[in-house]
């Protein structure tokens, strides 16, 4: 197991534990957290823990030109039940997606610690939001940190049915005119599967970071 120190550097993923776990300590800073995603790893813990860092093998991806909208949620679209902005309201979408209940989950993971962190990401321009409304009222939406050419999806929660979905199928829509590669939705569900994400092994993953990373800098 790795412990981070203050020094600015993760272990290569490939030391990563069999469910994906690769170290243990550090901060939240803008600088580790970018560092974090451009190599493949995420913080994921809960509020009594230390701050854990993952790198999931195989992670799970969807390259926006695979994105599947079924018959049902293209008429929902149709109809624009929901208007869809960016980078509106970022902080309350990332609490709505802290206090939202999930199945099988006790505790959230989306501590005050991460919301203050991915907040001051926002402010620096990297982390992004996606808000769902209908009328006034926020009904869905999602976050995540934005690395230039791959989109690092984070959390997402929905207050009327579908309205994440919908809120997931626009940004993969803009994405896709904007030319990004793919987006991180880092393990499976089959809500994310029946959008047409699949699973890739971490290598291609990373590989694909490495190339993105190459233009970007």
């Amino acid at each position: 197991m790795f412990f981070l120190d203050k020094t600015l550097a993760f272990p290569p993923v490939s030391r990563a534990s069999k469910e994906g776990f690769i170290a243990i300590g550090g901060d939240l800073s803008p600088e580790r957290l970018m560092l974090a995603y451009r190599n493949g790893i995420f913080p994921w813990f809960d509020k009594d823990s230390p701050i854990l860092w993952w790198s999931p093998d195989p992670r799970m991806v969807l390259f926006p030109e695979e994105l599947k909208i079924s018959k049902s949620m293209r008429k929902i679209l149709d109809r624009e039940i929901f208007t869809v902005t960016f980078d509106r309201d970022f902080r309350s979408v990332i609490r709505a997606c802290a206090e939202i209940k999930r199945m099988g989950q006790d505790d959230t993971w989306i501590t005050d610690d991460m919301i203050e962190a991915y907040c001051h990401l926002h402010a620096l321009g990297h982390a992004k939001s996606v808000e769902v409304w209908q009328g006034d009222t926020l009904a869905g939406g999602l976050y995540g940190v934005d690395l230039g050419n791959v989109f690092c999806g984070e959390s997402m929660f929905s207050r009327i049915s579908n309205a994440s979905k919908a809120g997931f199928i626009t940004l993969t829509e803009k994405l896709k005119k904007e030319n990004y590669k793919l987006i991180d939705c880092q393990v499976y569900t089959s809500h994310l599967a029946s959008l047409g994400a699949r699973e890739i092994s971490r290598g291609a993953f990373i590989r694909i970071l490495k190339e993105e990373n190459g233009h970007h800098h």
